[in-house]
């Protein structure tokens, strides 16, 4: 929004699809200099705190920045290592057309093969989506 300083209202509806609460501790993974910082800003308003990269307890929510120069099997492995029995993961990846696109094919595999189910898919941001990621059996994932 050239000429503004607001936030965009689709950085701030996608922060809204993702149904995240004040107090929540949320893992950032797979940072680069891509990430959308206003739908990161957002997030933690939402949060009321920051995004944490290394942790000392287990997380309610980690964020996953996925690329398709990286497996997504393995980052939703990864993904897993600090997350609560309760926690979910939003896999964010961008948008068709744009660099980095991972195919829906490959992000059902890969949560396939981790172990994982996909329950919904949001867009977050002009250009990046995000679907979100849950243990098969968890309870009380429905945010």
């Amino acid at each position: 929004m050239v000429g503004t300083t607001g936030r965009s209202s689709a950085s701030v509806g996608g922060v809204e699809q993702l149904k995240l609460e004040p107090g929540e501790i949320v893992q950032e993974l797979g940072w680069d200099e891509d990430v959308d910082e206003e739908l990161r800003s957002n997030i933690m308003d939402a949060i009321d705190g920051d995004l944490v990269e290394d942790v000392v307890e287990a997380v309610d929510v980690v964020l996953l920045w996925q690329r398709n120069d990286t497996d997504v099997a393995d980052s939703l492995v990864d993904a897993l290592r600090d997350l609560s029995a309760g926690g979910r993961i939003w896999l964010l990846t961008p948008k068709i057309g744009r660099p980095g696109y991972v195919a829906p094919a490959d992000i059902a595999e890969g949560a396939e093969v981790a172990g994982l189910a996909l329950t919904s898919a949001v867009e977050v941001s002009a250009d990046w989506q995000a679907c979100k990621v849950v243990r098969p059996h968890a309870h009380g994932n429905r945010r």
